[in-house]
């Protein structure tokens, strides 16, 4: 053990070569690989694995079971200039994987202040995640993605490689991006998107199917988005018409979504 400190957990595995800051709490059977740097806000908890080279600082939790891998960098302050200091946060869920030379960065005072990943991630190397990105369960960020600041991105998404969303957006529950996509608007839950500009192409049918869903509930959202792709009025009035139409749950989030909050408006079917 490199050093020790009140925080440590004697059970937990650290290289003589790795620098773990006073302050940091370390868990149960964590180990932590040669030449990592542990700041002394940050909180490992039980079973968390640091893979050689990891900087992990700031205020940043780490649930169980979670690895980082080599190179990454977990809880530098926000690439924002208007960032001056501010008490934020990262905070990491269980039995994520995040690969090699991934960046995740605290939040920020105007964003809410903290940046959130949920449980069962796997984020690809070279992806970064912004401040005050709030990322659900079971994602997946594919190599070199990138998700600007105050992005959401709700559970069962999957992000294609060398994809870029634009801030403020978010990304409905099970949708998939394509690879090589500029997402730039709201993305409706189990949509598909492809494309350099990121457009509507559909419903991610495939993953609907993987996960179990109802060929009901895959017929009614089916018919719900051609509804919305031909129907009348603003695309908000569409969508409400929905619920008068169908009693699927997954047509009724899709409402939801579609009624929330946007501050970039909606990628809508052609």
């Amino acid at each position: 053990m490199s050093t020790i400190h009140p925080g440590i957990d004697p059970s937990a595995k650290i290289h003589s070569s790795s620098v773990i800051e006073e302050g940091a709490v370390i868990g149960a059977d964590v180990e932590i690989g040669p030449f990592c740097l542990i700041g002394p806000e940050v909180r490992l908890h039980d079973r968390v694995v640091i893979k050689s080279h990891a900087v992990v600082t700031g205020d940043t939790e780490i649930g169980e079971d979670t690895t980082v891998f080599q190179f990454a960098s977990i809880g530098e302050i926000p690439q924002d200039l208007k960032f001056k200091g501010e008490k934020t946060r990262l905070v990491i869920g269980k039995r994520n994987r995040i690969r090699e030379y991934v960046t995740m960065n605290t939040g920020t005072e105007g964003g809410g202040g903290v940046t959130r990943i949920g449980d069962d991630c796997l984020v690809m190397a070279c992806a970064h995640v912004a401040h005050d990105v709030q990322i659900g369960d079971r994602v997946i960020l594919v190599n070199s993605v990138a998700v600007a600041g105050h992005c959401v991105i709700e559970d069962d998404v999957i992000v294609g490689g060398l994809s870029g969303i634009h801030q403020f957006v978010r990304i409905g529950q099970g949708a998939i991006i394509g690879a090589l996509s500029m997402v730039t608007a709201d993305v409706l839950p189990h949509a598909l998107v492809q494309g350099p500009r990121g457009e509507l192409d559909g419903l991610n049918l495939v993953g609907l199917k993987r996960r179990g869903v109802a060929r009901d509930d895959i017929n009614q959202l089916r018919a719900a988005f051609q509804m919305l792709k031909q129907g009348e009025g603003s695309f908000k009035d569409r969508a409400q018409r929905l619920e008068e139409d169908f009693d699927s749950d997954y047509v009724a989030r899709m409402v939801a979504f579609v009624m929330g909050e946007s501050d970039r408006g909606f990628l809508t079917p052609k």
